[in-house]
């Protein structure tokens, strides 16, 4: 089982709530406070965020759809566990759709976004110095999609999303160690320099290469854990 869940309630707005509830259990199965074969407690999401079992179940449908969790039956909603194939593949193809992100970006991102990017770069490397590894890796999640959108192609876009869904818990949980955490910073940081020179067959090189060593810290991750 993962980490206790906190008793303590974080009512979400009315409006939306099936996308802000997926929302919230999207980030307790990134952070590992759901871990892969936990079970979704209805009555007890349902009174962390203060909202009734519909919008609930319609956010739980959602999160099937991208993979998170899977519906068993008679056991309901359970987080989904990828086998070691799945996340070689799912790896594969996230690494490829960031190095094209990257190449369209360098291209086709407006000043103002590149000037973003820089800004989530240097939030990102203090909370970083602050050992904050929630906030690192919400802005670290922050500054790969920015780059998929920079790239204006919805089609790119939206298969990004869908596979990048399946793969964020294990890509936080890959920063853990501290010295690979460091080195992903230093990566970031030469990723960020590039798009700002807008040398768009270097970006794409270092995506790739830093989304395979992903692959590789992720994949040693699960075989420790077997």
């Amino acid at each position: 089982m993962g980490k206790s869940l906190s008793t303590e309630q974080t009512l979400i707005p009315r409006q939306g709530l099936h996308d802000a509830a997926a929302d919230r259990i999207r980030e307790q199965i990134v952070e590992g406070v759901l871990e892969p074969g936990d079970r979704l407690n209805e009555r007890i999401l349902c009174e962390q965020m203060g909202v009734s079992r519909t919008p609930l179940r319609e956010a739980i449908k959602k999160l099937a759809g991208e993979g998170l969790v899977r519906l068993e039956p008679n056991r309901g909603a359970v987080v989904h566990q990828l086998s070691r194939d799945e996340v070689a593949a799912a790896f594969e193809v996230i690494a490829s759709l960031e190095a094209l992100s990257g190449d369209l970006a360098a291209q086709r991102a407006t000043g103002r976004e590149i000037a973003a990017i820089q800004k989530l770069q240097g939030q990102m490397e203090a909370a970083h110095r602050d050992g904050d590894l929630h906030t690192y890796y919400r802005l670290n999640a922050q500054i790969h999609s920015s780059i998929n959108a920079a790239a204006r192609n919805p089609v790119l876009e939206a298969v990004f999303r869908s596979v990048n869904a399946r793969l964020q818990s294990l890509r936080f949980r890959s920063n853990l160690d501290k010295r690979k955490w460091n080195a992903a910073v230093r990566e970031h940081a030469a990723i960020a320099a590039a798009l700002t020179e807008r040398n768009g067959p270097e970006l794409g090189r270092l995506l790739r290469d830093h989304l395979n060593r992903k692959r590789e810290i992720v994949l040693k991750l699960m075989e420790h854990d077997q």
